[in-house]
């Protein structure tokens, strides 16, 4: 299958034209592909050195307990990003290929109306994200603003508030917007972080030794329970790889793209992780932003990594917590993307941030990431399955998009996977995105082979509304 889209769209696809949708859901054609593979390895920088991350790091460290120690930490996270890796160079093929984003992939496997429910299940935690982020960047803002003002001004609602607002102004241009933004945060929070890393060596390394370094920790259920925290935190952004291979440059290989992940990733993650858990080990603190506060103990330099923790929070917002839920917002509503971006942000307001930053929410935190990786793991488990071996790779991209076309209707088998996976998940939440790939995986190939096949199912069949099976897998290999 070429990435040549230019021909296919034209002689193949005429339809897209009339199908109602936004111009932000049709597929991309190599014209439309701005993200070079230097570009990619920013954004992905970016999106990782975050104080979500830093937090999950300093989660690990709960008042000054360390529940794993740093080796084990690190050996949970190589686990862990080596998976992520894989899933997402397997994952962003039909949307780098095809240039169709995460929604409409969706339809392969759901149909336009099953699609509905999984495109919510992405769409509500990265809203939930969206606002955590936001406020964390809200009260750096605000360390900001009290040293500008000598202490005048404290008020982390107004600074979340004044965030939020930016936030939605530049996510009105799109990844026009998160190319530049990701470049200059990836280096100079990288930056920033490697000076507070050099501080915390220098002048708290006996307590993070004591603490952490030399912690006991746990090779059992806790460490398998972290390597699934680490997995639940990317679940949601690899599951719609689409949305962001679709806008990467063509010509690169699928190695090739999985080193892309797997780089900035590795380097984000040992980043974050390190110093979160060794802030949460010198002050016991599991809010970076007021850790940092404790441990720089100079205005000019508390306001220099707080200006880039706000610029971390912006960054990471654009990459994994804006485009998405927008897309959602933009297939559901038909509405275009600007208003639907707009909404996404005021969305955001609504998700409580101020209660999961609490210090005595690290650990709710981390149990909310393990239960919406319980329904994230058998979406994304199922949308391989379907493309890797029911379709061997082969769809009709303009039946995608056709209302009342083949994948018109929902698909029985996928809905039915998907709660027999989650409700698998849930027996073991600690473990629950692998148990759910792999048990609705199986289950899904089973029910679209096996299950009905005198009458309903058949291999690659999505119903119609009518109840009427009809095969929507094409030979068409472009």
């Amino acid at each position: 299958m070429s990435t040549n889209l230019e021909s296919y769209v034209t002689e193949e696809t005429q339809i897209l034209h009339d199908t109602g949708v936004d111009e932000s859901l049709k597929p991309k054609t190599d014209k439309g592909r701005t993200v070079s593979p230097i570009d990619y390895i920013f954004m992905w920088v970016g999106d990782g050195v975050n104080l979500g991350n830093m937090t999950l790091g300093a989660s690990l460290v709960v008042a000054g307990i360390a529940t794993l120690n740093i080796f084990q930490t690190f050996a949970a996270a190589i686990i862990a990003i080596g998976i992520i890796s894989t899933f997402f160079a397997l994952n962003d093929r039909l949307g780098y290929r095809t240039g169709i984003p995460y929604v409409v992939q969706l339809r392969m496997s759901f149909g336009m109306k099953g699609s509905i429910i999984s495109s919510l299940l992405r769409g509500i935690p990265a809203i939930v994200w969206y606002g955590f982020q936001s406020w964390i960047g809200g009260t750096a803002l605000n360390e900001i603003a009290k040293i500008i003002t000598g202490g005048a001004f404290d008020n982390v609602a107004i600074c979340f508030v004044v965030l939020q607002l930016v936030q939605i102004g530049l996510s009105l241009y799109g990844f026009h917007a998160i190319k530049w933004v990701e470049t200059l945060a990836s280096i100079v929070i990288i930056l920033a972080l490697l000076y507070v890393f050099g501080v915390l060596l220098t002048s708290h390394s006996t307590v993070i030794t004591e603490k952490w370094v030399h912690a006991e920790g746990s090779w059992g259920l806790p460490f398998f329970a972290l390597i699934m925290m680490f997995m639940g935190n990317y679940a949601a952004i690899f599951l719609s790889a689409a949305d962001y291979s679709r806008e990467l440059k063509s010509g690169i290989s699928d190695r090739k793209r999985g080193f892309l992940y797997f780089l900035p990733i590795l380097i984000a993650y040992g980043l974050t992780l390190a110093i979160g858990g060794m802030l949460a080990s010198a002050t016991g603190i599991n809010n970076p932003v007021k850790a940092f506060a404790v441990v720089v103990d100079n205005s000019y330099i508390t306001l220099f990594v707080s200006a880039f923790i706000v610029l971390g929070a912006v960054a990471v917002n654009m990459v994994a917590n804006i485009i998405p839920p927008t897309y959602v917002i933009t297939l559901l509503t038909k509405m275009k993307y600007k208003p639907a971006v707009t909404i996404t942000g005021l969305l955001a307001f609504c998700s409580f941030p101020w209660v999961l930053v609490q210090d005595s929410s690290a650990k709710g935190l981390g149990m909310f990431i393990l239960i919406y990786s319980a329904f994230l793991g058998p979406i994304v488990s199922i949308l391989l399955v379907e493309y890797y071996i029911l379709r061997k790779q082969k769809v009709n991209v303009a039946d995608l998009y056709k209302e009342d076309g083949p994948f018109a209707g929902y698909n029985p088998a996928a809905v039915l996977a998907l709660l027999i996976g989650a409700g698998a998940a849930f027996v073991k939440v600690e473990l629950a995105w692998i148990i759910g790939v792999v048990v609705a995986g199986i289950a899904y190939l089973l029910l679209m082979k096996f299950a009905f096949k005198d009458s309903k199912f058949k291999k690659g069949t999505i119903f119609e509304n009518n109840g009427k099976p009809v095969d929507p897998i094409k030979s068409i290999s472009k």
